[in-house]
């Protein structure tokens, strides 16, 4: 494939893009799966077995958001979104290392009345079909897993499978599964497998998710669910972590909460903490340090190039603690004419930020969070 790349003016360091993303194609569910669960692969419409795999997502939405996600990434119309494209857009971007999340597959496991071992199928599945793609090229295409929360039973055998490919990091939804919290006691010895390995957590909410959502049990529009689901159920995540003692018990495990920017934690801090000082009696036995400790001890978050109050947030907490993610090949603004400039997220930054800042947040952070050498 022949592509022209421009790449951007400033390249004084390194860029880790924290939060990446494929576009999984559809007939790999069916190659990858076990032979006993081949029949349960995603149909064109994303559905499973006839039900849909997507909540409230009306053919508009979908429409209106391929369209733009078509526009954006030129390349991918002729190619698709593969692993060679997903390269030539990093080059073009000036990212030199690149953590994949997934898209379906993230929406699959967050089918809540999925049965468990289905989910574990699934799981394994794209777990293999991510070690193929980015076998590509290893050393830019740095893979996250999938872990089977439906069953946590199964949690940490895959855990030390995708370890031993020498992946850095797992995916989770915020979300409660089938009822349990990110504290439930069922997933102690995964926190404890992870903190034990390295193994860098990654929380990635969705839209339009068929588990427990803040704001889809009264919005419809994918306007006011993504404006709810995205910050709101990380404050929570990040809030269950605390309050039911993860954080406490496994100080060296490293949390990171993606694509939900990063303005609300300087509310949630102050608010945790305003909380803990006048409740602090109700949970001192799992809680013995203010959250805000916590997070700034072992937390990042993800920020957006667009929030204009990074400045702010760095004011409040240091630098040592946010992430840049572009969240390729995924599209949530708007999006005019026949093909998205690629911004330059470095002369974003140093419009804002000293220059020792931005090579925190490019480089310096994501290297510590995801444990590269």
């Amino acid at each position: 494939m022949d592509v022209v790349i421009k790449v951007p003016m400033f390249k004084e360091y390194q860029i880790a893009d924290a939060d990446a993303h494929v576009f999984e194609p559809l007939d790999m569910w069916e190659q990858y799966l076990e032979p006993a669960y081949k029949s349960f692969a995603p149909s064109a419409d994303m559905k499973i077995k006839g039900e849909p795999i997507y909540y409230k997502a009306s053919s508009e939405v979908v429409s209106q958001w391929t369209k733009q996600v078509m526009q954006s990434h030129p390349m991918a119309k002729l190619h698709g979104f593969t692993n060679e494209v997903h390269l030539a857009t990093m080059k073009q971007m000036g990212i030199d290392i690149s953590f994949v999340y997934p898209t379906v597959g993230l929406a699959i496991l967050s089918v809540d009345a999925m049965a468990p071992k289905l989910a574990g199928a699934f799981t394994r599945a794209y777990n293999n079909w991510l070690l193929d793609f980015c076998s590509y090229d290893p050393q830019k295409l740095k893979a996250v897993g999938l872990v089977n929360r439906h069953s946590p039973e199964e949690m940490v055998s895959e855990l030390r499978r995708i370890a031993n490919f020498g992946w850095k990091a797992v995916c989770m939804r915020p979300n409660p599964v089938k009822g349990r919290l990110l504290s439930d006691p069922a997933y102690e010895p995964f926190w404890s497998e992870c903190e034990e390995l390295g193994i860098a957590v990654g929380i990635h909410e969705g839209t339009h998710s068929r588990l427990p959502s803040t704001g889809a049990d009264r919005f419809d529009t994918r306007f006011a669910m993504r404006a709810c689901s995205h910050p709101m159920e990380q404050m929570m995540a990040m809030l269950a972590l605390i309050e039911g003692g993860v954080l406490e018990r496994h100080p060296k495990l490293k949390v990171g909460f993606l694509e939900s920017g990063c303005g609300w934690l300087l509310y949630w801090l102050w608010r945790m903490d305003e909380e803990y000082e006048c409740h602090y009696w109700e949970v001192k036995d799992k809680v013995k340090m203010k959250p805000s400790e916590y997070v700034c001890r072992q937390c990042f978050i993800v920020f957006e190039p667009s929030e204009n109050y990074i400045d702010k947030i760095i004011d409040y907490i240091g630098s040592d603690n946010l992430l840049f993610g572009s969240d390729y090949p995924h599209v949530h603004w708007r999006v005019d004419g026949e093909g998205a400039e690629i911004f330059d997220i470095k002369r974003v930054l140093l419009k804002q930020l000293p220059q020792e800042t931005v090579q925190k947040l490019l480089w310096n952070n994501p290297a510590r969070f995801y444990g590269l050498e």
